[in-house]
């Protein structure tokens, strides 16, 4: 697998000074044989919060595999992972613009996230690409978004795949669910953020929630690329909590994410993954996402064994799905009709 890393200027903001703009980090993952095959998917990813663009390896590598020797318009020819712009890599190249003390008090919202991968999906690297679109809980919401202004008849995703979507209707998030957002902001900021070195954090995070059910390869993956080296030997969190916390309560692009989302599923092939024992999305916000009333039609609707952090938790799990996902996807781009959904289990 290459693995090219990569810096793009976001959109500016009318917060930030004239002569900087924030940074959005991503890395493009390929094979030498797939770069050439213009007939496979680019497959775009959005992490959650608190996470990094390299949290995604694990899946994008199976999904390498098992796409691998199947018909040449369902393998993978390129993957791309991205960083929010407060989180991982984009954290540390714009800690300066997200300092407290400056115009950027209140974070990043989604809204921008959505923005830059708009933007780099306009840009010429995309150009001919057969795109689908892969988000985790808010970056779920973060790829809808990034359609928002986009006419019906130039949506540049084949599909969508959305994993344990925070995506809500607004009166019934107040109803199920506001009541937890408080909480989930509070311990954010009371969380370690903090280690002597790589091997105590290692220690330290396997034995707690949520570390302890991950993967073996995510966990070494955030020990790796989800900590930063500071000044005086120690690490530390290259997500800010403070900005981490900030990003709970930024609910709205959720709401605009459930709204675009009865625009584009009639053209758009959409497929859901929940979890089998979601913590943190209730049973009547998933209903909600798959009730045809609003006009939403979902292509699919899976559900995987594990909790709401299910790239971390069951990576391999989660590139089967996707990997169902994008042989129904290649089958339903000739097609003028979407399926109704249908519900499966892994």
């Amino acid at each position: 697998m290459q693995i090219t890393p990569v810096i793009f200027d976001c959109p500016r903001n009318a917060r930030d000074p004239p002569d900087r703009v924030l940074k959005m980090t991503a890395n493009r993952y390929c094979t030498h044989e797939s770069a050439s095959n213009d007939e496979g998917f680019t497959l775009l990813f959005a992490h959650c919060i608190g996470s990094h663009k390299e949290q995604w390896e694990p899946v994008i590598e199976q999904a390498f595999r098992m796409q691998q020797g199947k018909a040449r318009n369902q393998r993978v020819r390129e993957a791309w992972s991205f960083d929010w712009q407060s989180h991982g890599d984009a954290g540390i190249l714009n800690r300066e613009l997200l300092q407290v003390s400056g115009t950027r008090a209140d974070g990043v919202s989604a809204y921008e996230w959505a923005e830059a991968i708009a933007a780099f999906v306009r840009s010429p690297r995309m150009q001919g690409r057969r795109i689908v679109a892969i988000g985790h809980s808010a970056g779920a919401g973060a790829m809808v978004v990034s359609l928002k202004s986009t006419p019906l008849s130039h949506l540049p995703f084949l599909g969508l795949v959305l994993i344990e979507p925070t995506i809500a209707k607004p009166e019934l998030y107040y109803r199920v669910m506001a009541d937890n957002t408080p909480t989930i902001e509070a311990a954010t900021l009371l969380r370690r953020s903090r280690w002597a070195s790589r091997g105590e954090a290692k220690e330290w995070l396997r034995k707690r929630a949520p570390y302890r059910k991950w993967d073996e390869r995510v966990l070494a993956l955030f020990i790796e690329y989800g900590l930063d080296d500071t000044s005086i030997g120690d690490v530390k969190l290259k997500c800010d909590r403070r900005l981490e916390a900030l990003a709970f309560p930024d609910v709205h692009p959720h709401f605009d994410a459930f709204a675009e989302l009865g625009r584009i599923s009639g053209r758009v092939p959409v497929h859901v993954i929940w979890a089998s024992r979601s913590e943190l999305v209730p049973k009547a916000l998933q209903d909600a996402l798959a009730d045809t009333k609003d006009g939403r039609r979902l292509a699919s609707v899976t559900h995987v064994e594990g909790g709401h952090l299910l790239p971390q938790e069951s990576p391999v799990r989660i590139a089967h799905a996707i990997a169902n996902a994008l042989d129904s996807i290649a089958v339903d781009f000739a097609n003028a009709n979407i399926i109704p959904a249908e519900r499966s289990r892994l």
